[in-house]
């Protein structure tokens, strides 16, 4: 990695700072005749008559409908800015997700405005930042200049691609400074932007914001389910790819799976949408394993939890728990049988009209009735197991949750709309039980111990049911055991 860029050069109107020089850089300054010659030369290379991204549409509309709930307010959605890793490194950047909602634009330091244009109404104006300077050498000389990270759009392309005006960001912390009347901003990506609101917003008239952005994801549209089931396709070839190569993670390490499936995410997506879970053995009782740095043995079980997210940043978040060698013990498949059995249960509650918690509440019940009959809960019945909670000493967490934009999506959504609310055609849900026994629970028989088994689809709430999107990868025990065979040779 080549270091960034050395020399200082003079502040002019363009800058709103000189370009610093690294401190132990290798140039001490540039010449005249440098600069000069850095300016001229180069061709003109404006992108024109670009036509729109294929979800502008989509954007569009859901900046109407934030503009119809928040009449004669300015609304401030901020992309976010680079996080520092180390010293002059930064994490790879990923914008908010209710800047992408509303924007489609995935740019770092960017900032969504939308202005009432009377009691009703706004124009939103995308700020961001144009073309490297190349009069001043920003272009060469910055750390985030064109020749070091890439070319941006122009703010010209960017109102093509986009739909809607594009200003320079420079200018938006002035231009809020300066605004007046009532404001609300989405918090936590933009530490500038909130310095420059900081007389004119309040936290709770903020959270009520991203609380409907959030609300406002709970129902995707045609587009978006296209994106989810671009992501768990992805998703599927990656789970392929890891069963081909598990003799190999033998000989490493579980980083061997982790790696393979991010591979795929990175050739067909983005990323992964989360730190893969990439659990052998005993980990897999650990529900969010990301270490990734234990042995894998045959003769175990493999829980693997992993997500491609697409080029738009949709992810999916599947689960499968995998008998390394191929072939599942006598306990294993009836630990993972009552877990097959729950989510069955699970999945039948998903449909439109169905309470959100119906699919919970028929998983758990299942898993209770396994632990019952199994002896582990004494002489207590289901029903007492469940009014106590007393399964969830092995199941542990919820059942699953709303998939988007996030894995967790839609996470700030008003309780009666989201774990209250009740299930409409569009949304989009995880239904993920399990069954985990810790390796020093010594209320369970010796054999259990270490086992951890979860099954997880991702499943679209449809006009007469449901649709398991994730439906590519096997679910049954004999069925995981076939398809193991077969890509194994």
């Amino acid at each position: 990695m080549t270091e960034e860029p050395t020399a200082e050069i003079p502040e002019t109107p363009e800058t709103e700072a000189p370009i610093k020089q690294r401190k132990n850089g290798l140039y001490a300054g540039v010449s005249d005749e440098l600069a000069a010659n850095m300016k001229t030369g180069w061709a003109d290379t404006e992108l024109r008559d670009l036509r729109p991204i294929e979800q502008a549409a989509h954007t569009a509309r859901r900046r109407a409908a934030l503009s119809a709930r928040f009449p004669g307010e300015r609304l401030v959605i901020p992309a976010g800015n680079l996080r520092t890793r180390s010293n002059d490194t930064e994490y790879g950047f990923r914008a908010a997700t209710e800047y992408v909602y509303l924007t489609g634009d995935q740019t770092q330091d960017g900032v969504l405005v939308l202005e009432p244009t009377g009691a009703e109404g706004h124009e939103a104006t995308l700020y961001l930042l144009p073309r490297s300077n190349r009069e001043n050498g920003e272009f060469w000389l910055d750390g985030q200049g064109e020749l070091w990270v890439g070319r941006r759009h122009s703010l010209a392309e960017a109102e093509q691609l986009l739909g809607m005006p594009c200003k320079d960001v420079r200018e938006v912390a002035d231009a809020l400074r300066a605004a007046t009347g009532p404001v609300r901003a989405v918090r936590g990506h933009d530490a500038g932007i909130e310095a420059a609101l900081t007389d004119k917003v309040t936290a709770e008239r903020d959270e009520e914001l991203r609380g409907f952005l959030s609300e406002l994801r709970l129902v995707k549209d045609e587009w978006e389910i296209g994106q989810l089931q671009a992501a768990v396709d992805s998703t599927v070839r990656g789970f392929e790819d890891v069963v081909k190569v598990l003799d190999r993670a033998e000989a490493t390490s579980e980083r061997y799976i982790e790696g393979t499936f991010f591979l795929r995410a990175r050739v067909e997506g983005n990323d992964v949408g989360y730190g893969s879970i990439c659990a052998a053995g005993p980990h897999a009782t650990t529900l969010h394993w990301v270490r990734n740095d234990g042995a894998v043995r045959s003769g175990e079980l493999l829980l693997l939890d992993a997500g491609v997210e697409t080029t738009s940043l949709y992810t999916a978040d599947v689960t499968r728990t995998l008998p390394i060698n191929g072939r599942f013990t006598a306990l294993q498949r009836r630990i993972y049988d009552a877990v097959y059995e729950a989510q069955e249960a699970g999945i039948a509650a998903v449909r439109p009209g169905a309470r959100y918690l119906d699919f919970h509440e028929a998983a758990q019940r299942v898993l209770a009735t396994r632990l019952v009959e199994w002896g582990l809960l004494g002489d207590l019945d289901v029903e007492k197991v469940l009014e106590l909670g007393l399964q969830r000493r092995w199941t542990l967490h919820g059942t699953g949750h709303m998939l988007g934009l996030d894995v967790h999506d839609c996470a700030v959504a008003r309780r009666e709309t989201y774990a209250d609310g009740v299930l409409e055609p569009g949304m989009c849900l995880t239904v993920e039980p399990g069954l985990y026994f810790q390796a020093d629970d010594v209320t369970v028989p010796e054999e259990y111990r270490g086992i951890g088994v979860r099954i997880e689809d991702d499943i679209l709430v449809t006009e007469d049911g449901n649709r398991n999107l994730s439906d590519g990868l096997p679910r049954t025990a004999d069925d995981i055991e076939a398809w193991m065979a077969r890509l194994k040779g």
